[in-house]
């Protein structure tokens, strides 16, 4: 696991170098990587217009930052960027392809309820920046954040959103992202419920891809564990700070103990859902089941992964926040699977009908 995927660095081009538990790219290679893709981004749009100059500036403002990058190589200003480089999170990158890749999916399964494809893409922000609000307020809320705590000023507000260095909950963004969901839709005079069928499987993908960004952080780490696919985290992981904070820990130590790797099961339960939501989306019966559906069985999973978990302290009930969100989930699901199939209504694309 590996608190940053990597660092791109400017003192050499084409370094590829593994140090301690870090690798070092130089920015040449980005460089190269962010050219072709915009040059494939170009085919695919020249291909679609057929208008080579349209497509040639939708394009070209992608080519100012690879030339910027060129130049810190070429002229070395002694800036910070250039002295240390550009990390790239393992957390950050894999919220990102999880948004990315829930957001495409998305797209593509709200033609079957008559909506075109843009519309997911305009809604993004409406869910990113809600949801983002929702799960970091809620993760310093009910767990707290020293370097937000010990803050004041300008840095008490980059403490607070801070994301890169995790602390995010899922529940939290889950309802700041409905908020915004709910909004956009209004405004758009929408069904929301049709909606949220559409992305309740993106949801679940989205935390797959965001469980292994856990996983590369050391957060939600479980307790220990003796089974063969038990892991260890290095010093330099939140799960090995924790620990030492918590005195389980020797300081010097080289690495943690034996554990669940519960991020990895979250994983895996979130992919698999999803892959279930995605099936029972085609065969839905009535517009809310899938949402239903998502509301019955993520908690179930989720329950029985939490009781792994080591870095969470329950409530004076015995039950941590998760549980309990989990236990009134499942009532709300049920709930509103016997409201809706009792309001059977299903929102589908219309069939256009040609003459002959």
């Amino acid at each position: 696991m590996r608190t940053h995927l990597l660092r791109f660095v400017f003192d050499s081009a084409w370094r590829f170098q593994a140090a301690g538990n870090e690798l070092f790219v130089g920015a040449g290679w980005l460089i190269l990587v962010w050219l072709i893709v915009t040059g494939i981004a170009f085919a695919v749009m020249c291909r679609r217009t057929g208008n080579i100059t349209e497509s040639a500036l939708s394009v070209g403002f992608w080519l100012i930052i690879p030339a910027g990058f060129l130049s810190l190589l070429v002229l070395q200003p002694d800036i910070a960027i250039v002295r240390d480089g550009v990390p790239i999170f393992g957390y950050g990158f894999m919220m990102f392809i999880g948004f990315v890749s829930a957001s495409w999916l998305a797209a593509k399964r709200i033609q079957t309820i008559g909506q075109p494809p843009d519309l997911i893409w305009d809604m993004l922000m409406w869910v990113l920046i809600p949801g983002l609000i929702g799960a970091r307020v809620y993760y310093l809320v009910r767990h707290g954040s020293p370097a937000f705590s010990n803050s004041t000023g300008v840095a008490k507000l980059v403490a607070a959103i801070a994301l890169w260095d995790g602390g995010i909950v899922f529940y939290g963004s889950v309802l700041g992202g409905i908020v915004g969901i709910v909004a956009f839709c209004k405004l758009r005079k929408i069904s929301v419920i049709p909606v949220l069928d559409v992305l309740a499987p993106s949801l679940v993908v989205g935390e797959g891809f965001g469980r292994l960004g856990c996983f590369l952080y050391g957060c939600c780490y479980g307790g220990a564990c003796d089974l063969p696919w038990a892991v260890r985290f290095p010093p330099d992981s939140l799960t090995f700070q924790k620990m030492v904070e918590k005195g389980l820990l020797d300081p010097q130590a080289t690495a943690t103990g034996w554990l669940h790797p519960t991020q990895i099961y979250s994983s895996l339960a979130a992919f698999t859902m999803a892959a279930v939501l995605s099936w029972f989306f085609r065969r839905r019966p009535f517009d809310g089941a899938v949402l239903c559906l998502f509301a019955i069985i993520y908690p179930v999973s989720r329950y029985g992964i939490e009781s792994l978990r080591d870095d969470i302290d329950p409530f004076k009930v015995g039950l941590n926040d998760a549980e309990i969100f989990s236990l009134g989930l499942i009532a709300a699901g049920l709930a509103g699977m016997y409201y809706f199939s009792r309001h059977r209504t299903l929102t589908k694309a219309a069939v256009v009908k040609t003459a002959g």
